[in-house]
């Protein structure tokens, strides 16, 4: 566990990231970390201002030019990097809508692939971190929620 200093507030980062799937594959990124390719589904940082379903539409356009529609919540992880780093994921299942192969990436986004879900597991060294295979495989698992139960008031 991190310890903060007597009057130190704790901030652990708050990301989204979306599964979604088509033909029977799975929709990730190739990311530039450190100078490491590394999968990682849509994913990103909330925002200011913006709802965790507004933050997760709009990564997975920024990191893969899909449109999407989010049709379920999966779940809440939170993880500690190795650096202490503290982040809590909120991870959503979406429809592919359409796609544009001119738009831009976001910096260090490589490229979007499409990964069959045993190939995804072949490459767990490259996950970049152990929230990819978990969430991944809890959608495998069939487990849905209802976008109900994210609110934004």
């Amino acid at each position: 566990m991190v310890a903060t200093l007597p009057g130190q507030a704790w901030h652990p980062d708050v990301t989204v990231a979306t599964v979604v799937a088509l033909e029977g594959r799975l929709l990730l990124v190739e990311e530039r970390i450190d100078g490491q390719l590394v999968l990682n589904q849509p994913a990103g940082h909330l925002e200011p201002g913006e709802s965790l379903v507004e933050a997760a539409v709009r990564e997975t356009l920024e990191e893969t030019g899909w449109q999407v529609r989010l049709e379920a919540f999966v779940g809440s992880y939170q993880w500690t990097a190795p650096g202490g780093q503290q982040y809590l994921r909120f991870a959503f299942a979406g429809q592919a809508l359409a796609h544009d192969p001119s738009r831009p990436l976001d910096e260090g986004i490589e490229r979007a692939v499409w990964l069959a879900p045993a190939e995804l597991r072949a490459r767990t060294a490259q996950h970049r971190s152990p929230l990819v295979w978990r969430v991944a495989a809890d959608w495998l698992g069939g487990q849905r929620h209802p976008l109900s139960l994210v609110q934004a008031l």
